[in-house]
């Protein structure tokens, strides 16, 4: 129950003109606070995302040494179930807090009541002062933001007794191990008196006799006594101070100031977080508002994009000191509306490489400071700055007109249909988000919040990603051979752990591995390139495939079991090649044309090509490729797709067995349809023709030479490069073809 206001001090000396008559320096009024939680408290403080439960505060006058009255608010929370341990500490009950006041209704009492003792004590501008940083930037701060309350301003700033202590007692324990026990401890040291294990009464001994407050039956409260130790402490190190205590206040940020990084510049490792699973629509301010009571560094979050440029629900956040990163990973798992957001520690050079930048267009783009950002996505290429202005209105001004837009381009020049848009102020983004899905020209505008993070990262993209994938070297094709039939000499295995390595594989089979054939162990990768868990083993006999699967199946691998079933060469082409594998039987290859079938692909022999003499030192003689074209014998040889050409087949990585050598790619054959339309002095050479799916329509002849600039192809060979004539096709063809000779 919150105790009446304070009455009129007896007659006698005055507060105020002692106040003023005092020739002792020091801070103004002083509001000790102490408070708890429903579920941890101590250094767990706010930790577990649970509500507010109790405030006590007193009122200090240093310079006069005058104390205020003590009270006691206990304040209702939303979910009233107590942790063993509050209710062990606390001594209250479900029922008790049931009938507090809200936090809204207990912050207008603390107001109220702080301002009349201060009234009486001499009155001035107050300041916080607490046990730690805990209650103030873990507890208050995000619970009032979860409840949508604006705390007063002045519990925007405190001062820490912690490290104010730590400064005048610089020979004890670091300032965030400190407890008020261990302060009351030292005061006691410091008085002669003994400690006796936490023993409360000497300090009360200490705070009667010394200091002359009144202390009551009520000590023994929780809360209460933590209060009257830290106004023991607080007047003990008045009297000892050296003009340094109570000068530097703890301040909270109110708003996340946005701004650049550039790739030059070094972040301390140790101040940076990586927050995962944030709503795929929310904003850097969202995020710093998850944060709220924490200071983030100026420009400190980075939301990260996934390879369409779109958000991926990750974000790295880079606070002001690594204090501030030590409490931001204690809200690991704490809720952004219905979602809970893993935090983990990030390393400086992941911030700048998502949120640095070197170009001077987008720094000068970036430079107005307090601008809202928003990004436009579907623009017609055709657009320029005057159709953008005219899309969003005047009800809502771009910042500097023209210059306030920023459109993303190809490394050619060429538009992508994105841009982004600065604004003065909240309200006028507002305004302009009202348009999202308006329509320019015959296209409707997408609109969405950014930050300036996400413009250096859609810049860096489009500046450094080629018109085409290019090989940055010569690959070496050597064939796998898959021999035809239905024998089953192949294990598969099933439900790999995603880490899985090719050592351990090999490990997992044991004695087992002796009997791989040459170049025998393809682990399948799903379309987004990561491991699907499934692998093929081609083995030296079915014999030995069988005994590897009785030995193997449903071992462990990683706290893993692994499923190890025989099955044929067959079986294992289809599901290379991006046909599945069920109890029902063998589903083919989602692909276009019938040839791509492995088992019936031609022979060809691919162009010499210059290897290090390293590399070739891996392989056999054998598997070196003759100097000249010579036609050989057909043999039942399957070549697979490059991730460059692949569609909407499986990606499958091809690992050698022992001894290890570099991973190897083949290509596709050109289908037989497509060689009638060669020239007959190429078609004597066999092998001479590659054929290209997925080929943009904005691919040109120098886009496509790009590809083949480490094979050294002639200038006067440009005219091999032929269009494939386009069928009618559906949503999973490819949209281009070209032949290459």
């Amino acid at each position: 129950m919150t105790p009446p206001p304070p009455q009129p001090p007896p007659s006698g000396p005055n507060p105020a003109a002692d106040s003023a008559a005092d020739p002792r320096p020091g801070p103004g009024p002083l509001v000790v606070l102490f408070g708890a939680t429903a579920g941890a408290l101590g250094q767990d403080l706010g930790s577990d995302e649970t509500d507010l439960i109790l405030l006590v505060w007193q009122v200090v006058e240093p310079r006069s040494r005058q104390v205020g009255t003590l009270h006691k608010s206990l304040v209702r929370a939303e979910a009233a179930a107590l942790s063993p341990q509050c209710r062990e500490a606390s001594g209250l009950s479900a029922d008790s807090l049931a009938r507090a006041e809200p936090l809204d209704k207990v912050l207008q009492q603390f107001s109220q009541l702080v301002s009349g003792d201060v009234a009486l004590l001499g009155g001035g501008p107050y300041m916080l002062c607490t046990d730690g940083q805990l209650l103030l930037r873990q507890v208050l701060h995000p619970e009032a933001s979860r409840k949508n309350l604006a705390l007063p301003d002045t519990f925007s700033s405190f001062y820490d007794l912690r490290r104010e202590f730590h400064v005048q007692h610089p020979s004890t324990r670091p300032a965030r191990d400190l407890t008020v026990a261990t302060m009351a401890q030292g005061i006691c040291d410091l008085a002669g008196l003994r400690w006796r294990g936490g023993c409360r009464l000497n300090v009360s001994e200490y705070v009667h006799a010394d200091l002359g407050l009144e202390t009551d039956a009520t000590e023994d409260d929780f809360g209460v006594w933590e209060v009257k130790t830290m106004v023991a402490v607080i007047l003990h190190l008045l009297d000892g101070s050296s003009g340094q205590l109570f000068s530097k206040p703890e301040v909270v940020k109110q708003k996340y100031e946005t701004g650049p990084c550039s790739k030059a510049d070094v972040v301390d490792s140790e101040t940076v977080v990586r927050a995962r699973g944030l709503p795929w629509q929310s904003s850097d301010q969202d995020v710093a508002r998850f944060f709220t009571g924490l200071n983030i560094a100026r420009g400190g979050v980075a939301l990260c994009l996934n390879a369409q440029g779109r958000r991926n629900g990750e974000a790295l956040i880079r606070f002001v000191d690594s204090e501030q990163r030590d409490l931001a990973l204690q809200r690991h798992k704490h809720h952004m509306g219905v979602r809970y957001i893993e935090v983990y520690k990030a390393t400086g050079e992941e911030f700048v490489k998502i949120a640095g930048g070197t170009s001077l267009e987008v720094a000068r783009f970036l430079s107005r400071e307090d601008q809202v950002i928003l990004r436009l996505r579907g623009l017609p290429f055709s657009a320029g700055p005057a159709d953008v202005l005219g899309f969003l209105g005047p009800e809502c001004p771009v910042t500097g007109g023209a210059d306030g837009l920023l459109f993303v381009r190809h490394p050619d020049g060429r538009p992508t249909g994105d841009a982004f848009a600065l604004f003065a102020c909240e309200e006028l983004a507002q305004a302009a988000l009202r348009r999202h899905k308006g329509t320019l020209g015959k296209r409707y505008i997408e609109l969405f919040r950014s930050t300036a993070a996400e413009v250096q990262q859609v810049l860096n993209r489009y500046a450094s990603s080629p018109l085409l994938p290019t090989l940055t070297a010569p690959l070496l094709p050597i064939p796998f051979p898959l021999a035809a039939g239905t024998g089953r000499d192949c294990v598969r295995l099933r439900g790999l752990p995603y880490t899985a390595t090719i050592e351990d594989i090999l490990n997992f089979l044991g004695e087992a591995a002796a009997d791989i054939r040459p170049h025998g162990v393809h682990m399948v990768l799903n379309q987004q390139g990561r491991p699907s868990g499934d692998a093929f083993i081609q083995m030296t006999s079915a014999e030995r495939a069988l005994a590897a699967a009785q030995r193997c199946h449903k071992k462990a691998m990683k706290e893993r079991y692994v499923e190890v079933v025989p099955c044929s060469t067959e079986e294992m082409s289809h599901v290379l090649m991006g046909g599945t594998l069920g109890r029902s039987g063998m589903s083919p290859p989602p692909c276009k044309l019938p040839c791509l079938s492995p088992p019936t692909y031609a022979t060809f022999q691919a162009t010499p090509t210059l290897i290090p003499t390293e590399t070739a030192a891996l392989y056999p003689s054998s598997a070196l490729l003759p100097a000249a074209r010579v036609p050989a014998a057909p043999t039942p040889v399957a070549y697979y797709p490059g991730p460059a050409t692949q569609l909407y087949m499986n990606y499958t990585a091809y690992y050698p067995s022992p001894p290890v050598s570099p991973t190897t790619v083949g290509y596709l054959t050109t289908p037989p349809a497509a060689l009638a339309s060669a020239p007959t002095s190429v078609l004597s050479q066999p092998g001479a023709l590659v054929r290209m799916q997925g080929v943009p329509y904005t691919a040109g002849m120098k886009d496509l030479l790009s590809i083949f600039q480490a094979y050294q192809l002639a200038p006067d060979d440009y005219t091999s490069l032929m269009p494939v004539g386009d069928p009618p096709r559906t949503v999973l063809q490819a949209p281009k073809e070209w032949v290459c000779l």
